[in-house]
């Protein structure tokens, strides 16, 4: 996510557009704003210090809401809410399973009870009880046998290709869940970026079709929990309950059934979380359980947003507590993860989704902002469970060994190790960025790319890192490089046949534009088809227009390509110090090479290829990977102004 600090002034500078744009005109919530950020008559988060005196309980509850039992770690932790239940005593009378602990925090409704699951125990159901002046009361628990089938928690390699997609602007499969009275904001409207646009789980499950076709191997959705805020809630980063797919979305069978259908066309998801805070509508902020749950203060405190306080060898504790401890917005409390409780819940929770739906990856949002001790035992634990698992965090920060220090066996550090595999590369983003449109300099342009890769050096394994050109952050790849085809083309091949895992963002593969505006919102338009009443639809051929038709087939091709050559996977890579703008580099296994040549200048350039002799020695031709043609001398290679040349040596 982005910092929010500047909204002001920046959202007059946004230039948004609608497709087959409907709305719900009630002018008592909406006006005629595009802008217009929450609905009319509706008060914007106030903060103020919450107590935890316990109120009136609406819904009691236990979570995780069943467990399973032969996992690795043998205890879970429940929460079990109710009326003041805090001084109740806890028994089970279930073989093989044993009350180890129970806990109180400040707030009466809460206990907090530790179960041992011994080896061997039978999966079903029975009651725990709970008893209090001389009165009891049951609530029914369940343990579940492990799924155990194949394909399920696969992970991520850098053999796949990432489609990310915000649900609720990519299509959407079923209008009936489009609102729900019970819910704090109500209907949609597209023709305002703020407010939630009806996308779900079912419009993605209804274009698998199309992803396949493009080559995708894995879909990362943002999130898609329970986010009942008030305004804003369509992008999922205020989640309200951690164990319900949000119901406008769908449901949780909806979302087991959809990584299932993945996983038959050998797809992968990945699920979008948030350690760093919740929504201020979460069940359990509305009635906190310790006033220590959240990090409060004697007024609104914004976290100061700077990442190198966790490694600065010069940093204070005040800049560091500034950074982790600060709200990310006012409708956003920032959780404690150094709340043994809270850890345990959020820990237990992502265990239970993966379990639930055996899903891919996770890749976790605002990465450096937590505590980094809770983040590295939470990795580990993931991994102890699910070996093969994927985690990557958003680490949106500035330098190679910034961001190297939030992956796992660095060593940059003595005495903290991260456990976390990889990362979204914010540095191969700038670095690419900069090389196709940026001024050429010694560390500049074409060269800046060449600098970031040099640091390589500082990851245990960069190939585990995320590629991108843009994300629902940021401006869309192209307008950043002014609409230009030649640059978008290079931009796509340099990402795709780069070290790491590629991915994409919804509708770039057919020139999505959009730039401006504090909350990335300029990027985050409806796919252009994937409503009912939309009169053009871009999923199909048809639809497209020349110039988009063109560039989807640019994206396929490659992406296609790349998931039939592993060398492109985990081939090695060398690169050649940039020369005149001109920046080569080689993809090489046992058995294949692949040569990349990248004129960044806005002249056509011939290429002398004697100096690529250690990698090029023993081939004298190649065949184009885009056009198929093949070149029949090796001597030099002929690129257009911003033109991206990939070659299959032979």
């Amino acid at each position: 996510m982005k910092t929010l600090s500047y909204l002001t002034g920046m959202c007059a500078m946004l230039l948004i557009g609608t497709t087959g744009a409907f709305a719900q005109e009630d002018k008592s919530i909406y006006n005629d704003d595009p802008m217009q950020t929450i609905p009319l008559g509706t008060k914007e988060a106030e903060y103020y210090y919450r107590y935890a005196k316990g109120g009136k309980v609406d819904q009691e509850r236990i979570e995780p809401p069943f467990w399973w039992v032969g996992m690795h770690h043998p205890t879970v932790e429940l929460i079990i809410y109710d009326q003041d239940i805090k001084n109740a005593s806890v028994s089970v009378n279930y073989p093989g399973v044993i009350v180890n602990k129970v806990s109180q925090e400040q707030n009466p409704n809460y206990l907090f009870v530790e179960l041992t699951i011994g080896p061997g125990v039978a999966a079903g159901k029975f009651p725990i009880v709970l008893t209090s002046n001389g009165k009891s009361k049951s609530y029914e628990y369940e343990l579940r046998n492990r799924n155990t089938g194949a394909g399920r928690a696969q992970g991520l390699t850098s053999a796949d290709f990432i489609y990310t997609l915000m649900p609720d602007r990519f299509a959407n499969g079923d209008p009936g869940n489009d609102s729900y009275a019970d819910m704090n904001a109500g209907g949609t409207h597209r023709g305002k970026i703020f407010f939630r646009h009806g996308g779900d789980i079912l419009g993605i499950m209804e274009r698998l079709d199309y992803l396949q076709e493009l080559g995708v191997t894995a879909i990362w959705p943002t999130p898609v929990l329970e986010n009942d805020q008030p305004y804003a809630s369509y992008h999922g980063y205020a989640v309200t309950d951690h164990y319900q797919i949000d119901k406008r979305f769908g449901s949780n069978e909806l979302y087991l059934q959809f990584v299932e259908k993945c996983h038959a066309r050998g797809m992968k998801v990945v699920m979008d979380i948030i350690h760093n805070h919740v929504g201020d509508q979460h069940w359990f902020i509305r009635d906190l359980p310790s006033e220590d749950w959240i990090h409060q203060f004697p007024e609104f405190t914004r976290s100061i947003y700077r990442e190198p306080v966790w490694m600065d060898p010069y940093g204070s504790e005040t800049d560091k507590n500034a950074t982790a401890n600060g709200w990310f917005d006012r409708h956003m409390p920032d959780l404690n993860q150094k709340n043994p409780h809270l850890a345990n819940f959020l820990i237990q929770n992502n265990i239970w989704w993966i379990e639930y739906s055996g899903h891919d990856a996770y890749r976790i949002d605002t990465y450096y902002y937590p505590d980094q001790e809770f983040l590295s035992k939470w990795c580990k634990r993931i991994k102890d469970e699910y070996p093969n698992f994927h985690l990557f965090g958003e680490t949106w920060v500035h330098g190679p060994a910034v961001q190297a220090f939030f992956t796992q066996n660095n060593h940059l550090v003595e005495g903290f190790n991260s456990n976390l595999p990889g990362v979204t590369d914010f540095q191969i983003h700038y670095a690419i960025t900069e090389a196709i449109s940026g001024k050429q300099g010694w560390t500049d342009g074409v060269n800046k790319l060449y600098y970031t890769l040099a640091q390589d050096f500082l990851y245990e394994d960069p190939y585990r890192n995320v590629l991108f050109l843009d994300n629902h952050d940021t401006n869309r790849y192209f307008s950043s490089i002014g609409e230009d085809m030649a640059k978008y083309k290079s931009g796509i091949a340099l990402m795709m046949t780069l070290r790491g895992i590629p991915s994409i963002y919804y509708a770039t593969e057919i020139l999505m534009t959009g730039q401006g505006g504090a909350f990335g919102e300029a990027g985050r338009r409806d796919f252009p088809g994937g409503w009912r009443e939309d009169k053009a639809d871009k999923f199909k051929a048809s639809g497209r227009s020349q110039k988009e038709q063109e560039a989807f087939e640019y994206v396929r091709k490659l992406a296609q390509y790349r998931k039939q050559n592993p060398v492109l996977h985990r081939g090695k890579l060398m690169q050649y110090v940039p020369d005149n703008g001109v920046y080569t580099y080689f993809r090489y296994d046992g058995k294949k090479t692949v040569m990349v040549v990248f004129n960044s200048t806005d002249k056509p350039v011939e290429v002398a290829t004697a100096r690529f002799h250690e990698r090029m020695a023993g081939y004298n031709s190649a065949m184009d990977v885009i056009s198929g043609q093949t070149l029949g001398n090796l001597a030099k290679v002929q690129l257009q102004p911003s033109e991206t040349r990939v070659l299959e040596l032979r």
